[in-house]
């Protein structure tokens, strides 16, 4: 493994933050089998990235309501409630950060996909969003993981060497996408996975 690391890149959703939209839909469908039949089929995972890469939230809400209209007041929760969908931090994962940040060895940077409408709420309620030297979010830059662009918007934006980077990520196609932008990357599954990852790096003690 290469000692040379002078940057690393965190994602947020899933590694430093908890967002989760069933923490919503537990109440609207109970029933786990209609609540999946839900997400598979309506409020997708592929409508809500296109959120991320900049479409508007109203735009994409009355399209899915145009489009399933008895699931108006399901689809509308999606993001009337987001809030409620954005749960704590992911505090195993953010002492990690913290012990970085103290440390002063690295260049701290994060690379997002998440909506630029509503990626405010998560900067007023997390602080340790704000020890970052830089956040590339997708939703500003109208691009997303893991297209190449968005990793080379994060790199001549702030001068990083990708040679010198470990860009972690819970999505496996973004941890690829950083390794084809020439970045090392970490798949992150667990904490222990992550401390045991950044060790081999000769990050963590």
């Amino acid at each position: 493994m290469p000692d040379n690391i002078r940057t690393i890149i965190f994602d947020l959703g899933g590694v430093l933050i908890d967002w989760n939209p069933e923490y919503v839909y537990r109440e609207i469908y109970p029933d786990p089998v209609e609540r999946k039949w839900f997400f598979d089929n309506i409020c997708t995972h592929d409508w809500n990235i296109l959120q991320d890469a900049g479409r508007s939230l109203q735009a994409a809400t009355e399209e899915k309501v145009e489009e399933f209209p008895d699931y108006e007041e399901q689809i509308r929760a999606f993001y009337g409630r987001w809030e409620e969908m954005l749960g704590d931090a992911i505090h195993v994962n953010v002492r990690i950060l913290e012990n970085l940040k103290k440390r002063n060895d690295h260049r701290l940077y994060a690379l997002t996909n998440w909506s630029h409408e509503t990626f405010p709420v998560a900067l007023d309620r997390f602080d340790f969003l704000q020890w970052f030297e830089g956040i590339v979010v997708s939703g500003d830059e109208k691009t997303i993981k893991p297209l190449r662009e968005i990793y080379e918007i994060l790199l001549k934006r702030y001068d990083i060497d990708p040679a010198t980077s470990i860009f972690i990520d819970d999505n496996a196609d973004n941890v690829e996408g950083a390794r084809h932008a020439g970045m090392h990357a970490i798949h992150y599954t667990s904490h222990d996975k992550l401390v045991e990852d950044l060790r081999s790096f000769g990050i963590v003690d």
